[in-house]
């Protein structure tokens, strides 16, 4: 499996990074939502450079131009709460893509374990079609794992690629172990050296859901 770690590179991608981590710049929460959507429009550029592309003749009020479009379709895949604004990055340039949506949620038990469930998933038919499956998070790989068996149900993507902002060593080691290597590439912005007793990442950046929307109960 291919992985793409955006720290490894100086790019705008690195201010965006650094201001979702600065704990001063996280109280606004309007700008911590766009830089989600940001880092989404940044990765959903650097995929659309791996898809497949076919010649179209476009008619300009001049003359006849070449040009060059996707030839692939595509299916923009995000985790419910978080998600949502670093799907939007993706999705202003994939502006005719397909989307699926599903919950995953963490329920806690006794000595705070927990198991990761799934009890919502509205996607079209996936056979076939490049999937960007995009959470902010990556900590464990579960609720990841999980989300793409569910999208299975509506068939065998051609190609799935796994877009997180921040990821934890642990997390990537279990992708790369449960997702099929040919087909999956894994997009992140920066990957962590661990998890503390709560399977949060560290240094990480806090609850991305949270900071985006309010803290729930």
């Amino acid at each position: 499996m291919k992985v793409i770690d955006f720290q490894k590179y100086d790019s705008l991608m690195s201010l965006y990074m650094a201001e979702l981590r600065d704990r001063n710049i996280q109280k606004d929460p309007m700008r911590f939502r766009r830089n989600l959507e940001r880092i989404g429009e940044i990765m959903a550029f650097e995929i659309s450079r791996t898809l497949q592309y076919r010649d179209l003749t476009v008619q300009t009020p001049l003359a006849d131009a070449e040009c060059r479009v996707i030839d692939q379709k595509v299916v923009l895949a995000t985790i419910f709460r978080a998600g949502l604004p670093f799907h939007q990055g993706f999705l202003n340039f994939y502006d005719r893509a397909e989307n699926a949506f599903i919950s995953a949620y963490r329920k806690y038990k006794e000595k705070g374990d927990f198991e990761v469930c799934t009890e919502y998933l509205a996607a079209p038919d996936v056979n076939g079609k490049v999937v960007i499956l995009s959470d902010p998070m990556l900590a464990t790989g579960v609720s990841m794992e999980m989300c793409w068996r569910a999208l299975l149900s509506h068939g065998t993507p051609a190609h799935v690629h796994i877009a997180s902002v921040v990821a934890s060593k642990q997390a990537i080691d279990y992708v790369k172990n449960v997702f099929p290597s040919e087909t999956t590439t894994l997009w992140v912005g920066g990957i962590d050296p661990s998890l503390n007793s709560h399977s949060y990442i560290v240094p990480g950046l806090g609850d991305a859901g949270d900071l985006a929307f309010g803290e729930k109960l």
